[in-house]
């Protein structure tokens, strides 16, 4: 039985914040992008934005936005995201920020309650995308 190869093409981009890890900013497998764990991180300094959730959420999603403009994609391409809060309690809020980004079709999702996030922040948020034109259908 023959296994047909795929291409793995690592997506990066200095609009975002560089990974703190082993790990890289996205990846690409066929056409599907597994975008890594977004932070409110500016990405000049590697410092989480003050204001708190709020300002930590648009910082991910902005973040986020660029690794998938990098992967010729938009937020219309992601089907899936988790979201990571280091208190539920915030849940509405990061919905009233999230919902500036992710504005029709929106992607499947789960939220959860971390123990604890990198460098202390409020907020992570993951994604995956498809590459190409969508089209919708209920």
């Amino acid at each position: 039985m023959s296994r047909s190869s795929l291409g793995r093409i690592i997506i990066t981009t200095k609009k975002a914040p560089a990974a703190i890890g082993p790990y890289n900013q996205a990846v690409q497998v066929d056409n599907t992008v597994y975008v890594s764990g977004q932070i409110g991180f500016i990405p000049e300094t590697m410092e989480i934005v003050t204001g708190g959730v709020e300002s930590e959420t648009k910082q991910a999603l902005t973040n986020m936005g660029h690794i998938l403009q990098a992967a010729n994609c938009s937020f219309n391409n992601v089907v899936k995201t988790t979201v990571l809060l280091a208190d539920i309690n915030d849940f509405t809020k990061v919905n009233e920020i999230y919902k500036e980004f992710f504005t029709s079709n929106y992607p499947a999702r789960a939220a959860y309650q971390a123990a604890a996030l990198p460098r202390g922040a409020r907020v992570e948020i993951e994604a995956v995308a498809v590459v190409g034109d969508i089209k919708t259908t209920n």
